[in-house]
């Protein structure tokens, strides 16, 4: 038997990089004889991993020892190996109001008032959109522990809060005013921007609290 730190599962979970391809075989393999059945493998394809990446499920799983199972467990190696050589699709940036009306849109046909929060990176790109609160038409009770809960579980370094008006007009409440002001300053408090407050309405209308000046100055 061999040594833990000879094992290839052992290898592979600690030193990656210094695997050569039939020590990266036999851990996907496993069982107890997974180094001879890596090794018959690659003697199949004389060696070739671009021959064994081009091999269908059926052409592997006919190796002695391999088996339908192993097989699709080797080719969906392959397959992940492929997407993480795809380029990353950078997330939207998010520098107006329209932009951050973009990722709030479907708001405008939601029959309560709903609560969300976009998350912001140093570079205003979104981290993702936030569902916070679900409310009863036009009354939406809000903690700000948890509109800045999800801001600091993703290291955001700004948000932008949005709600709808049911009723569809996306004119700012009082109460949209205090608890845009209460938010921006307990931001302030934790070093999380409160970059802007979108209210939604219906037909794309929506009012943006930071350019008319509510709530921020």
């Amino acid at each position: 038997m061999l040594a833990l730190r000879d094992r290839p599962a052992y290898r592979v979970s600690t030193i990656p990089s210094s695997c050569n391809a039939m020590e990266l075989l036999a851990a996907i393999i496993g069982g107890p004889r997974q180094i001879e059945i890596a090794e018959g493998l690659l003697a199949c394809f004389e060696g070739d991993i671009h021959r064994m990446f081009n091999a269908c499920t059926e052409e592997l799983s006919n190796v002695h020892g391999v088996g339908p199972q192993t097989a699709t467990r080797i080719k969906a190696a392959f397959a992940l190996g492929m997407l993480f050589n795809q380029p990353v699709e950078e997330s939207p940036s998010v520098n107006s109001p329209a932009d951050a009306y973009y990722l709030l849109r479907d708001m405008e046909t939601l029959e309560q008032e709903h609560l969300r929060i976009i998350l912001l990176n140093t570079k205003m790109r979104s981290l993702g959109v936030i569902e916070v609160y679900i409310g009863a038409v036009n009354n939406v009770q809000i903690r700000l522990g948890e509109v800045f809960r999800p801001a600091i579980q993703r290291n955001a370094s700004s948000i932008i809060i949005g709600h709808n008006h049911p009723s569809s007009d996306p004119t700012p409440s009082p109460d949209d005013i205090t608890i845009t002001r209460a938010a921006v300053q307990a931001g302030k408090l934790i070093d999380i921007t409160v970059a802007d407050h979108l209210v939604i309405g219906r037909g794309g209308r929506y009012v943006s609290l930071k350019e008319r000046g509510l709530g921020f100055s």
